[in-house]
């Protein structure tokens, strides 16, 4: 039995074979009727497009590259999961590479994928990344760490913090430490004017019980342990009450800092994290986060690469705002 093809196709939906394909691709220009109409057909033909002939003939790929810092981390492994899950709704397969948060090797990365013809990059630049020139004519979109001069799409992190440092004041902390990320670091350091934001805020209300209380480490397990180490280090009546991490990593470690420090968590020490990745549910107790909508981003970032979505301006990238996820790790603190 010889294989259906296009042309097979067209003549019995009584189209072009350029309708057909606009079908295929999802083109806007075809209407609901009209699209039925061929994807019934379709689907009693048993008709499959062949990638490499479309390919040649549209001159696309079919191909999503993606380059991430690290995919160790938790927060990017869902990323780029969401992001294959969003590139298959559109009939699109990924490429994925690791930088290793290094920009050599990042523009390395960035010239592999466009020698193999992808349609489009979604990337998490390295925190090195002004010294990063992208190609030009490649649709790009910049992912997290906001690149100035290119499409940005991220969540909010200052209001996301800002959301979660409100959780901790009503519940009545006025010693809130803070787990910052890396200083080189975008994300970080928007996460870290959100945390001082809503502290001078509060302290503009009800005044907070001493200076900020911060603590810089990488976005990772053991460096959130000795941050959390570093914060605890003090007589009790002047630790924090309540440490806010600026990832769930951190906040993890801070857990096993405290857990090793003999002080119970939450009636002794509330923590809080961010990203909401999922092994915040399974710790024990359940770690309250601020959850990051990864698969909102990471749908946002294919649709504009596949021109299903108007890319953000320049100087105005995409924001997607966070909620807090309570779980078993905050609660009001004990007096003094």
């Amino acid at each position: 039995m010889s294989k259906v093809g296009i042309r097979e196709v067209a003549k019995l939906a009584g189209v072009s074979t350029g309708t057909v394909s606009r079908v295929l691709n999802d083109h806007p220009s075809v209407t609901k009727e009209l699209r039925a109409r061929v994807t019934a057909i379709i689907k009693d033909l048993g008709y499959t497009p062949d990638p490499s002939a479309r390919s040649m003939r549209g001159k696309v790929s079919r191909l999503i590259g993606i380059v991430i810092p690290d995919l160790t981390n938790p927060f990017f492994a869902e990323l780029v999961q969401s992001a294959e899950q969003a590139a298959a709704n559109h009939g699109y397969n990924i490429i994925v590479m690791t930088s290793f948060d290094h920009a050599a090797k990042e523009a390395d990365r960035i010239k592999q994928l466009t020698s193999r013809k992808v349609d489009g990059i979604m990337l998490v630049p390295s925190n090195d990344f002004h010294t990063l020139k992208l190609p030009k004519g490649l649709p790009i979109v910049v992912v997290d760490r906001l690149m100035p001069g290119y499409s940005g799409i991220a969540a909010d992190h200052r209001n996301g913090v800002r959301l979660g440092v409100e959780h901790l004041l009503q519940l009545g902390h006025r010693r809130i430490g803070f787990i910052s990320g890396p200083g080189h670091s975008v994300p970080a350091n928007d996460r870290l004017r959100g945390y001082l934001d809503a502290i001078e805020q509060a302290d503009d209300r009800t005044p907070m019980a001493g200076p900020p209380l911060i603590a810089e480490a990488a976005f990772d397990y053991e460096s959130g342990r000795s941050a959390g180490n570093y914060l605890l280090a003090r007589a009790r009546n002047e630790r924090p009450t309540a440490i806010f991490a600026s990832s769930d990593q951190q906040a993890i470690g801070c857990m096993r800092a405290a857990h090793d420090l003999g002080i119970p968590i939450p009636a002794a020490l509330s923590i809080l994290g961010f990203d909401g990745i999922p092994l915040a549910s399974m710790t024990t107790p359940r770690l309250t986060t601020v959850k990051q909508p990864i698969q909102d981003i990471a749908a946002a970032a294919v649709a504009v690469l596949l021109n299903k979505q108007t890319a953000p301006d320049l100087d105005n990238p995409i924001l997607f705002a966070c909620e807090v996820l309570k779980g078993e790790t905050t609660a009001p603190p004990q007096p003094d």
